[in-house]
């Protein structure tokens, strides 16, 4: 009994932790806005860069872009959209997280839970068979 309480208190501050990770109250800057946004969208002239690590006068004018639509109040869905609709879907470093894309993101960590499960199932049986004598066709 006190194994199944230990490990739901262990799951309630891990549950926690990731709620209060990902659900943070900091409302970002405008500047940090546009480095979030140039670090998620790719470089067309460079490769394999991000427009904040390229000094390309492509990347340049991207990132002029970004700080003009942030000014205009517009979201960074909005924004990347734009560069998406305007340069193609593979301008685009990080994958969508919703619709067919999101799939991307759920697949991983269902198969790391499927795992875990399957693990911890195979452990409870590997218990419980450990736990029984050896029949005589068993025995030498």
């Amino acid at each position: 009994m006190r194994l199944k309480l230990s490990y739901a208190l262990m799951a309630i501050v891990l549950l926690g932790a990731l709620w209060a990770g990902t659900h943070g109250s900091h409302t970002p800057t405008a500047d940090e806005r546009a480095l979030t946004l140039e670090q998620s969208i790719k470089c067309p002239v460079c490769r394999g860069q991000s427009v904040a690590e390229s000094d390309s006068e492509a990347s340049k004018a991207i990132r002029t872009e970004i700080a003009r639509r942030i000014s205009d109040g517009e979201s960074d869905s909005e924004i990347r959209s734009y560069f998406a609709q305007t340069l193609g879907s593979d301008i685009l470093l990080r994958p969508a997280s919703s619709g067919f894309a999101g799939l991307v993101w759920v697949l991983p960590v269902a198969g790391l839970v499927l795992a875990g499960s399957g693990i911890a199932l195979a452990f409870v049986r590997w218990r419980r068979w450990g736990d029984r004598a050896p029949g005589p066709e068993l025995r030498s």
